[in-house]
């Protein structure tokens, strides 16, 4: 029996919550209607893997969603790539994303917008629809159709919501990017996918404090001719807005197509929503297409099945709007729950900010990132002890694999009474391929479970499934929310080689996973990312579980330097108290990754760095060290990174240890 089979079981689901959870009453509408019965939660996701056209029609009816034509059939095939969902139908992503807007639901709390520049902003299902359908006119009177991009360097607050919607009701693609992206970085995106509209602030707050970026934003408009208009949101009320003669200012906008409503445009079911980006560390980012109805019903399944989301609830993810999880908290709005959204740090004024906005606002459901977590229990927060956290029922984290000492910390001081949904996917989907749900226990260290409809294994190096240890995450049959194509890519070359080329009609994701026995999952770090000393291939999140819960270490990364024909397992290493390991403590980690894991993943080089690199959505980036550490000249696309700096400190530091090939 495999040792995950013994992790403890931290908390469990009462009857109540079972029988009344929404996945618990779709699991009994569907016996109603003849299907099953299900004994549990595996037997319900067995047969939407079997049954699975079923399943996402039976789906799409349970959750609501609003179409003008129904569609042939559900899907076109199970052949992958091209497999094609909801053939014939007709259908508007904002429309049901709005769907609630109107009746006795109108007036409630759509949008609660918290920012570090601006006072906090409360917004009804009424207002934001009104909101929407003046912004759609003015779009329409500066020429914008069905089919141009509306692109957008914005907070996440209520303009983004509204711009997306207005977006995607007349038919237009929605791209969005967050502001303290480098106007490289911005038009390494943008300028691939020629939007015909900009929506743009005039800068940002952070930390406390102000970033000005009138000057680069207006360098980006002139660096997109394809632009039409611009609408500029004076973010920082106290500084100069943009000024030019396609600009017009966010409340002019609104004024000019005050009065209008949203025309809800229908629209094919793979109609481009979103463009979203890989995250460019190594190279220009892939422009990645989402349609409209597969993004819509999986979101749907995700958010009110998986994470039991209602109308009742209150919904806050912190996010920027240049990572996937803004696309998801957006459809939240499709629930009906009030969407309570957040600019700035996470840590200002303190680490306990975001607890109290959860307690102020009796917040349902709270993501963040497994890194804040961690942030929070070295800091030794209690905000369960401190704090009225009554009204929170679900604990969403995603962006890295959560530690099994952060599940301990959030069963004792965080948030007790809570399911921790640790969700795991990506860009690449929009959404997940395992995670949460309410129907089962939540045990240390482990992901509840593989999502619904998603037929989600272990694959080994040949293509077979893996029943026992590790191997490659893959999906084997169709994901409604898997791309409809990369942008700039006629063929489908790019898209067949980013997915299908490991494993043939096999969507290969790129993690490594572990299946347990009892239906749980462990991610074991980017499977591109995977080190193979010895021809022995490990992940490093195998390291990260034993280097980040030692208390003198405040953050870490683990690379593979090649040599010899062989890999070498290279730790580079943030100290608590800013300084230089100690020969002690160095001694201490290795020991611990050796009885922690295994004599394999001890480091061949131990290095002691000032910071390291991430993403600017939070993700460690390992691939742009591993190309520095193995002789690309830069190794990485620095606008990407949150903080390219850390790359020239970490070069300094590999030179001096003579670990620089060339």
């Amino acid at each position: 029996m495999s040792n995950m089979a013994a992790s403890p079981v931290l908390w469990s689901p009462s009857a109540d919550t079972m029988a009344n959870c929404q996945m618990g009453r779709f699991k009994t509408w569907l016996q109603e209607r003849g299907f099953g019965p299900f004994a549990d939660y595996h037997a319900l996701h067995q047969w939407s893997i079997e049954e699975l056209e079923l399943f996402w029609q039976h789906l799409w009816d349970y959750c609501g969603l609003i179409h003008e034509v129904p569609a042939d059939r559900v899907l076109s095939g199970r052949d992958m790539p091209g497999a094609e969902w909801f053939p014939g139908m007709r259908m508007n992503f904002a429309a049901n994303l709005l769907r609630l807007a109107e009746g006795e639901h109108a007036d409630r709390e759509a949008v609660v917008a918290y920012c570090e520049t601006r006072p906090v902003l409360r917004k009804s299902y009424a207002q934001l629809k009104a909101d929407v359908g003046a912004l759609e006119a003015f779009f329409r009177t500066r020429g914008i159709v069905r089919g141009d991009r509306v692109a957008a360097v914005v907070t996440n607050g209520y303009e983004a919501l509204v711009g997306m919607l207005a977006a995607t009701s007349l038919g237009a693609i929605w791209s969005s990017a967050s502001p303290d992206f480098g106007t490289g970085a911005i038009l390494d995106r943008f300028g691939q996918i020629e939007p015909a509209a900009l929506i743009v602030v005039n800068g940002y707050g952070y930390g406390g404090k102000v970033f000005a970026r009138q000057e680069d934003f207006a360098g980006l408009i002139e660096g997109l001719p394809s632009l039409r208009c611009v609408v500029s949101v004076q973010q920082l009320p106290d500084q100069p807005a943009l000024t030019g003669d396609r600009v017009t200012p966010w409340p002019v906008a609104l004024a000019e197509g005050a009065g209008q409503a949203p025309s809800f445009t229908p629209l094919p079911p793979d109609h481009p929503v979103y463009i979203l980006y890989s995250s460019g560390t190594t190279g220009k980012p892939k422009c990645i297409v989402h349609g409209a109805a597969g993004l819509l019903v999986n979101h749907a399944k995700e958010l009110m099945l998986h994470g039991d989301v209602g109308p009742a609830d209150r919904f806050l993810y912190f996010t920027t709007c240049g990572w996937m999880m803004w696309n998801w908290q957006a459809s939240a709005l499709l629930t009906g729950a009030a969407v309570i959204t957040v600019d700035g740090s996470p840590g200002y004024p303190d680490l306990d900010m975001l607890w109290r906005l959860v307690a102020d606002e009796k917040v349902t459901h709270f993501g963040t990132s497994a890194r804040f977590l961690a942030g929070c229990r070295k800091a030794g927060l209690t905000p369960a002890k401190t704090l009225d956290l009554s009204a929170l029922r679900v604990l969403f984290s995603t962006g890295s694999p959560l530690l099994p000492e952060d599940y301990d910390w959030v069963y004792a001081d965080g948030a007790p009474r809570v399911l921790l949904g640790s969700i795991a996917g990506g860009t690449d989907i929009c959404g997940c391929f395992v995670g949460a749900t309410p129907l089962l226990p939540v045990r240390r260290g482990e992901i509840q479970c593989r999502f619904l409809g998603v037929d989600a294994v272990a694959y080994g190096e040949h293509g077979e499934p893996v029943s026992e240890g590790r191997g490659e995450l893959v999906c084997r049959q169709p994901l409604p929310s898997m791309p409809v194509a990369f942008w700039g890519d006629p063929r489908g070359e790019r898209y067949r080689a980013a997915y299908f080329e490991t494993f043939p009609g096999v969507w290969a994701h790129g993690d490594f996973i572990h299946f347990t026995e009892h239906g749980g999952a462990v991610i074991h770090g980017r499977s591109d990312a995977t080190l193979n000393p010895g021809g022995v291939r490990i992940g490093t999140a195998e390291i990260y579980r034993q280097v980040e819960t030692e208390v003198s270490v405040k953050d870490s990364l683990v690379v593979g330097r090649q040599i010899d024909g062989d890999v070498e397992v290279v730790l580079l290493v943030v100290a608590n108290d800013g300084g230089e390991l100690s020969a002690e403590l160095i001694q201490r980690l290795r020991t611990r990754i050796r009885e922690g894991a295994s004599p394999r993943h001890v480091p061949r080089h131990v290095i002691s760095v000032p910071d390291i690199p991430y993403t600017r959505s939070g993700k460690k980036v390992e691939l742009a060290v591993a190309g520095l550490l193995n002789g690309a000249a830069r190794g990485d696309n620095r606008d990407a990174l949150a903080n390219p700096e850390a790359l020239d400190r970490i070069r300094d530091r590999l030179r001096q240890a003579n670990l620089l090939h060339g």
